[in-house]
């Protein structure tokens, strides 16, 4: 009687079994009966009655969409290329499948065009200085497209930008004109601070009488203890204006 049985069971058991679904935590299912839209399969053990319905798995989780190399010009007509990652979720599991066929390259695809068009609209000084503004702009123009497709754009980073070789060229000896600008003004700025203490040390020996003589014996000792053959020796002013007092009675 059982043996009579087994041939009418086994299909019965393999049509049940191949009608369970285990959907994990991070993921949910959109289900369909007969092609109508049949509601939202949550995580856990489910039920597809297999031929009458079928279902659709979606990752829920954040997603990186490294988006490729674009050509762009920017508003200053300079022709670069810039890429850049974009980070997404799933929000809407049901819009996902049914509002787009593959939101995952219908979300590049955007972010591609859009990156070129925001590049397009300003100048490369701004977007080398303000990259940060200039990917929370792209952000806003994906996140704001996606949104009837159930998609959340959390952010986009620009990865990297990249200028023709002449135009390196040209920013490097910019960059080393700065730097020597700035030595010159330095070195300037040394000497005239040199200057203006050298001019008060000889205000200050000038107004006490002998700090001259005394400053010239020093330099003297200091003279004595080099190795040099050659010294010179330095006459100070009060014996010239000694001599010349004298000369004048």
């Amino acid at each position: 009687m059982i043996s009579a049985l087994i041939p009418i069971i086994t299909p019965i058991v393999i049509f049940t079994l191949s009608g369970l679904k285990v959907v994990k935590e991070y993921e949910r299912g959109v289900k369909f009966t007969l092609g109508k839209f049949a509601g939202m399969i949550q995580p856990g053990l489910n039920i597809v009655v297999p031929v009458i319905q079928s279902w659709r798995r979606v990752d829920i989780r954040v997603k990186a969409v490294d988006v490729p190399d674009q050509d762009a010009i920017t508003k200053d007509n300079v022709s670069i290329k810039v890429n850049a990652v974009l980070y997404y979720k799933v929000a809407d599991a049901q819009k996902a499948i049914i509002e787009v066929e593959d939101y995952n390259y219908a979300v590049s695809q955007l972010a591609q065009t859009t990156m070129r068009d925001v590049v397009g609209e300003v100048t490369l000084d701004e977007l080398l200085s303000k990259r940060d503004s200039v990917s929370k702009r792209i952000q806003e123009i994906v996140d704001k497209a996606t949104d009837p497709w159930g998609i959340k754009v959390y952010s986009v980073e620009l990865k990297h930008v990249e200028l023709p070789e002449q135009l390196k060229r040209t920013i490097g000896k910019e960059a080393e004109a700065e730097r020597e600008r700035r030595a010159v003004i330095i070195k300037a700025k040394g000497e005239v601070a040199a200057a203006q203490d050298m001019a008060k040390a000889a205000d200050t020996l000038g107004k006490s009488s002998g700090a001259l003589h005394l400053r010239t014996l020093q330099t003297l000792n200091d003279l004595s203890s080099d190795q040099s053959n050659t010294i010179v020796l330095g006459i100070p002013l009060e014996i010239l204006k000694a001599y010349e007092s004298k000369g004048k009675k």
